[in-house]
């Protein structure tokens, strides 16, 4: 999604440069914007209390995070690092985990052990919808063209919510996952994305194999492992897919892992790993020019009102 989000904009950027002034005026323009976007900062605050752990970037250079405590939902301008609520979430015990954002200004809230999901305005903060699935733990969310699609960590099974061809939401469908698919004791299911050609579902099994990627058939919810060439993923959280490079958050590892995938997204190999100091348990990532921003959940200590969480951000590979 950040992927095309991005090229939407650097479309939008050319075609605006050619009208004004032609070639020359173009390049000055696309350097002037890359030198700006480097002064940006690369850290910066989140609300004390806050435990987010989704974040999502549209069309415009502004991050949304969801909040573990309440639900609420935080935007931040990635030019100055402030930002402010901009909707309050349903209260305790129905927070907001994944996120994504759609072109028309949506966004798709996956509500953990609320066990369901919502839409919500980017605009106004509103809550445009809450679909009660019944989840035990409703994780991570990606789009593709015809539907959202959510994970259940603690049942076999995503649930996929229709898009018309206007992007409108409809009715929310449990897929139950099969094939290579084993279900562990508890926590299993987490990130998820789509594959290179767009053909299939990519989501973190972090149980079978000591943590592997599955590749699986929207349509009948068949599982196959996918072959990373031994490399394991015990923490695998969030996914982001640019091109085919695969970003996979490694939480307690603090650490990116990356893959390049073929377009079918059946094989892998790795490319390096993501390491900063800064990192304090991320858990999720999503791109804007050639940074991709981390919120830091801090998983490893005991969350108060006045625990400080941040936001990182880190270059692409």
């Amino acid at each position: 999604m950040a992927l095309a989000d991005r090229s939407f904009a650097r479309r939008r950027l050319l075609t605006t440069a050619a009208a004004v002034g032609g070639a020359t005026l173009l390049g000055g323009t696309a350097h002037a914007a890359e030198t700006r976007e480097k002064a940006w900062p690369d850290r910066f605050p989140l609300p004390a209390g806050f435990q987010p752990e989704g974040i999502a970037i549209g069309a415009t250079p502004y991050a949304y995070f969801g909040s573990l405590a309440d639900g609420s939902l935080y935007r931040a301008s990635l030019a100055t690092g402030r930002g402010s609520v901009i909707s309050q979430g349903p209260g305790a015990g129905h927070p907001s985990v994944g996120l994504k954002i759609d072109g028309h200004g949506r966004l798709f809230v996956s509500g953990g052990a609320g066990g369901d999901l919502r839409t919500v305005d980017a605009r106004t903060g509103k809550i445009e919808k809450t679909y009660a699935v019944g989840g035990s733990f409703v994780n991570d969310v990606i789009l593709t063209p015809r539907a959202a699609w959510f994970t259940d960590s603690f049942a076999p099974r995503l649930y996929r919510l229709a898009l018309d061809r206007h992007g409108r939401p409809g009715a929310v469908t449990p897929v139950p996952l099969g094939g290579d698919w084993q279900q562990g004791p508890d926590f299993t299911a987490n990130g998820i994305e789509r594959t290179p050609d767009g053909s299939a579902l990519l989501v973190v099994n972090v149980f079978v194999g000591g943590g592997t990627l599955m590749r699986v058939e929207p349509a009948t919810g068949a599982a196959s492992a996918v072959d990373l060439g031994g490399a394991q993923l015990p923490n695998g959280d969030g996914l982001l897919l640019l091109g085919r490079t695969l970003y996979v958050v490694q939480q307690q590892q603090n650490a990116i892992d990356v893959f390049r995938l073929n377009a079918a997204g059946t094989r892998g190999r790795a490319l390096t790993r993501i390491t900063d100091p800064r990192f304090r348990i991320p858990t999720t990532a999503a791109a804007w020019g050639d940074r991709l921003y981390l919120p830091n959940a801090r998983f490893d200590v005991e969350p108060t009102p006045d625990t400080d969480y941040d936001a990182v951000a880190v270059r692409q590979v």
